[in-house]
């Protein structure tokens, strides 16, 4: 059977003008059983269209925060390294899948993505507008968890997994502040943030504040999320 190809958002080295990517991203999607490829990095909206046309999904990978103008915000001195060319092509690439209902996953930044593509704000830094005693930004290792999420009942997530409550992992200073229209919460931290999205009127749009791919060779919950991604590929 021909695999479905998903197309994984480029990582982005500025000092070393290179772009390159995780192993774990395509181990975990390998693993569900679809062949990834990292994309070019483009806001080319031709070249964006056959993307699109090619890929059978996309991973929005994490990654550099995005630039708080786009939700219109001065960046404060806590904020970090924004990147606008790939802010650029997520937007543009995002939107235009939503467009043609492909199935997407985001991951860390990309959930954040999808909250500031669609009318959404971020709190710019956690640890100095928002603290709180729960570990949102973990040392290694990171395949252990580093704090629990609570899964709201009656979501795509909470019928995924079969239960109430699930534990992640944790590498972030970033998260959703206001949640944009059209996204509904799935999972929150015990200090109320939204951990995870999903769009109902999509086929597949969900995203998650944690990094599930640090923990496929560990954690069922981490195999379900992406074998439920793959499946919405085919």
């Amino acid at each position: 059977m021909k695999k479905p190809l998903i197309g994984l958002i480029p990582l982005v080295d500025v000092e070393r003008d290179s772009y390159w990517m995780m192993p774990p991203y395509f181990e975990a999607l390998e693993e569900a059983g679809a062949l990834p490829v990292m994309l070019p990095l483009t806001a080319d909206e031709g070249a964006l269209a056959q993307i699109l046309e090619m890929c059978s999904g996309l991973l929005f990978t994490g990654g550099p925060d995005a630039d708080p103008a786009l939700y219109g915000e001065e960046k404060l001195p806590a904020c970090g390294l924004v990147v606008p060319r790939r802010d650029e092509m997520e937007l543009r690439l995002f939107r235009m899948a939503l467009a043609a209902d492909k199935p997407v996953l985001g991951i860390c930044r990309g959930i954040q993505l999808f909250n500031v593509a669609l009318g959404g704000t971020l709190w710019q830094d956690l640890p100095s507008q928002a603290p709180s005693v729960i570990q949102h930004e973990q040392k290694p290792p990171y395949d252990q968890p580093a704090h629990k999420v609570s899964i709201l009942p009656g979501t795509p997530l909470a019928a995924l997994l079969g239960r109430a409550e699930a534990n992640v992992t944790s590498r972030h200073h970033q998260a959703i502040k206001a949640l944009a229209p059209g996204l509904q919460a799935m999972a929150c931290s015990p200090d109320g943030l939204v951990e995870a999205v999903w769009m109902p009127d999509k086929r597949f749009v969900w995203g998650v504040q944690w990094h599930p791919e640090h923990t496929c060779k560990t954690s069922e919950d981490s195999r379900r999320l992406f074998a439920a991604f793959v499946e919405q590929c085919v």
